[in-house]
């Protein structure tokens, strides 16, 4: 087993920060992945993961940080008649179902393949992305205050907790918000493919909408993200934890030819804003990028990641990018929390495929 373990090291980094408060709860741990299932043999296989992450007693909440098929499968065609022949209606409904059967409370959080890319020749230009968003929500966020997964717990959102000066956030039904032992969660979307700024193609071209479906749901995220930390400084959190899809200091994205990352840094920069002000541990859980990884983007300004956005210096704030389904072996992220230390967070990998025969190692 391969084992990976963090929080000593984070722990130096945030030394001299402000994170000497009474703690407010029993250690409890996560159960983090994304990008997944990315084909039918996961999609049939489900039962590797599901049994892994049910049978650890340590569990109490499942989070999946988007991308629920790979970028190249068909979209469902969603609200179109007639149905966009390359289109795979169906496959939403499947994945809800195997959410369904996680014993604990499962949080999900939309990544760009199900949604921003479905214009996309490579997917089929099997979907609009506005319309198959507005599928996700009707399924997976028909309950707005209730998580997924066997034992559904009340947690905030957007749709019913929006800012009254800003009624049009209520849309944004899947950004939760929720406090458990001392800390504060919350999901945002934000999707990766440059936060949906890549431009739609074919019938689906719209500039001027996908504009403004980038202005206002970056707008939104940013007020959610602004109460929750309104909140963890009103409760005296001890940490904040936010999970969302994009990676938004990916380094091929940066490169010259890239997709590029400026549609992120009005993001960045309140959420380094924001961190700064709060002055105890922030953890940041993304995937997309599919490769496992830990790093402080915001800690060195001078460094690759903290110029790509132009933030001050952030050493409190630590990211995570769990490992996509694609990647051999086949892990999910175990994340534990223990609000009695200094640096609550700790994390390793728990492979939950290793068989040849099952093809683990070709997903």
């Amino acid at each position: 087993m391969r084992l990976i373990s963090r929080s000593i090291t984070a722990l130096v980094t945030l030394g001299c920060l402000s994170v000497g408060m009474q703690a407010t709860g029993q250690p409890i741990t996560l159960a983090v992945f994304g990008d997944w299932p990315y084909s039918k043999v996961l999609l049939d296989n489900a039962g590797l993961l599901l049994n892994s992450v049910n049978a650890d007693p340590d569990v109490s909440l499942v989070m999946h940080l988007g991308d629920i098929h790979a970028g190249s499968d068909p979209c469902t065609s969603a609200g179109i008649e007639p149905p966009i022949p390359t289109a795979n209606p169906g496959w939403n409904r499947k994945v809800y179902d195997i959410f369904a059967r996680f014993n604990d409370p499962l949080v999900y959080t939309p990544g760009d393949n199900e949604w921003t890319d479905c214009h996309r020749k490579r997917s089929g230009s099997s979907g609009d992305p506005l319309k198959e968003l507005a599928a996700l929500r009707s399924l997976f966020f028909a309950q707005p205050e209730r998580t997924l997964g066997k034992q559904r717990r009340k947690v905030s959102s957007q749709a019913v907790d929006f800012d009254p000066a800003y009624p049009d956030d209520a849309q944004f039904a899947e950004n939760l918000m929720w406090q458990e032992s001392g800390i504060v969660f919350l999901t945002v979307n934000m999707p990766g493919s440059s936060n949906d700024a890549l431009p739609w193609q074919g019938r689906f071209a719209n500039k001027a909408l996908q504009e403004r479906e980038i202005a206002a749901r970056t707008s939104a995220d940013m007020r959610w993200m602004q109460r929750a930390f309104g909140q963890a400084d009103k409760t005296q959190a001890k940490a904040v934890v936010l999970a969302m899809q994009a990676d938004m200091w990916e380094r091929y994205a940066a490169a010259l030819g890239g997709r590029g990352l400026r549609h992120y840094t009005r993001f960045v920069k309140k959420l380094a804003a924001l961190s700064v002000q709060f002055a105890r541990p922030v953890l940041l859980l993304n995937g997309d990028s599919h490769h496992y990884g830990w790093d402080q983007p915001m800690a060195d300004p001078a460094s690759f990641t903290g110029r790509l956005h132009g933030t001050p210096a952030v050493p409190n704030l630590t990211r995570i990018i769990v490992q996509g389904a694609t990647e051999a072996p086949a892990e999910w992220l175990k994340l534990s929390i223990d609000p009695e230390m200094p640096y609550p967070f700790s994390w390793r990998n728990v492979p939950y495929c290793s068989h040849p025969e099952r093809q683990c190692n070709n997903w």
